[in-house]
């Protein structure tokens, strides 16, 4: 699971990063929605540790906060990809 978890993580501002690097807005977008998919499987399996007893709601619901604010955020630079173009 701690694999699983830190692949997610990982992917996430790798898609961005690697998104960014391309020359065309389209292929960014399907970076930025490949972001989006890690940081649902990090919510998933985080949320699963949870259910397991492997870490405490208290710590899930900080990590959360910052889950949804980097959602948040993804979400905005795809907004502004679609009105760009």
């Amino acid at each position: 699971m701690i694999n699983q978890i830190l692949r997610a993580a990982i992917s996430i501002p790798s898609n961005i990063a690697e998104g960014q690097a391309r020359h065309y807005s389209k292929e960014f977008r399907q970076f930025l929605y490949m972001a989006l998919g890690s940081l649902a499987e990090l919510d998933t399996q985080l949320t699963i540790a949870v259910e397991l007893k492997y870490i405490t709601n208290e710590n899930l619901n900080g990590i959360g906060e910052k889950i949804v604010e980097l959602r948040k955020m993804i979400m905005g630079i795809l907004s502004k990809l679609t009105t760009d173009h």
